[in-house]
């Protein structure tokens, strides 16, 4: 008993830490994201996006739904669809599974790149490969759906969610239990991780992903942290490789290549079902996407293993300082 009320200890300990480091990047950014969307600066971001959108085959008008998830999430972008959507032509489902599978690697940039600075990542670097991964991917999956006639039927979108107005204190008790369902889910993971260690479990995963992941510039030490971002999100992977980078256990190629792979495909199931509901196509959203990332991923390590280590510091990724992050 004593021996688990350390362990529960060192737990609680290290998920306070971890989150503790966490909100500090977070809790700003919500705060201003919620005040340049009060003061309605989402808007001109959306008409900048048009050409960006009328280049993979949108109309102009969805920029806002991009902008409105590039700064808030995936939820934001689905309202701002949803105000949107009466004033444009039904699109079909090649057009819907562009927009989703774009949103699914490019949004919630405030917080998702802080995470992704907080590391060690060259914040510019991880913005362009996002969204430069983002947009080659809609121009690739355009491309390929008008050129083969695929998808071309109008969508059915499913989500019937209106916008909901909210008191300044009904949003912040929302943000607040976010924040508590984040840190309870790192103490979960941290749980789990401690578990699976100790039953050697994990040793038999970076075995088996490891002939995958070194290909991606992905090193064992990354491997179930990496999965961790892929199937939850940024914001659970992230934090703990924030943890990880700090404690030195991850090089800084490991620490950019790994986040360039969760920046591009995260939460694979919960929001590509998300986006499944705006009528985008699950080939398109997640098996499509998926390749995408691989192979986005294996030349991007391919580029960065060619870089010196003064050159990759310089423009891909610091090396952390322990003492002071």
């Amino acid at each position: 008993m004593r021996k688990l009320a350390e362990t529960l200890h060192t737990l609680l300990f290290d998920a306070i830490r971890i989150s503790g480091v966490l909100f500090r990047l977070m809790i700003p950014v919500i705060v201003i994201v919620k005040i340049l969307k009060e003061l309605g600066a989402i808007e001109p971001l959306g008409r900048l996006l048009g050409p960006v959108m009328e280049g993979v085959g949108l109309p102009g008008a969805l920029g806002i739904v991009w902008a409105s998830a590039l700064v808030t999430n995936l939820y934001g972008g689905i309202l701002a669809y949803m105000t949107v959507a009466p004033h444009i032509p039904v699109p079909t489902v090649a057009q819907m599974t562009v927009l989703g599978a774009m949103a699914l690697i490019a949004h919630t940039f405030p917080v998702e790149l802080r995470v992704a600075q907080r590391s060690g990542v060259r914040i510019l670097t991880m913005f362009a490969i996002r969204f430069g991964g983002a947009f080659l991917y809609g121009w690739i999956l355009n491309t390929v759906c008008r050129m083969g006639g695929w998808l071309q039927t109008p969508a059915h979108v499913i989500w019937s969610a209106a916008p909901v107005e909210q008191t300044l204190l009904e949003w912040a008790g929302r943000e607040v239990a976010n924040l508590a369902f984040i840190f309870g889910a790192i103490f979960s993971l941290l749980s789990l991780l401690r578990l699976l260690r100790f039953l050697r479990v994990t040793n038999l995963v970076e075995r088996l992903l490891y002939p995958l992941l070194r290909p991606l510039g992905i090193g064992r030490a990354a491997t179930d942290l990496t999965v961790i971002g892929m199937t939850l999100g940024i914001g659970y992977g992230g934090g703990l490789i924030i943890h990880e980078a700090e404690s030195g256990r991850l090089t800084p190629r490991d620490i950019f290549c790994a986040l360039a792979l969760m920046g591009l495909t995260h939460s694979l199931i919960e929001d590509s079902l998300l986006m499944l509901s705006l009528g985008g196509h699950l080939a398109g959203l997640l098996l499509g996407r998926f390749a995408f990332t691989l192979l986005f991923c294996f030349g991007l390590a391919k580029l960065v293993a060619r870089l010196s280590d003064t050159t990759f510091e310089r423009y891909c990724c610091r090396r952390m300082d322990n003492e002071n992050g």
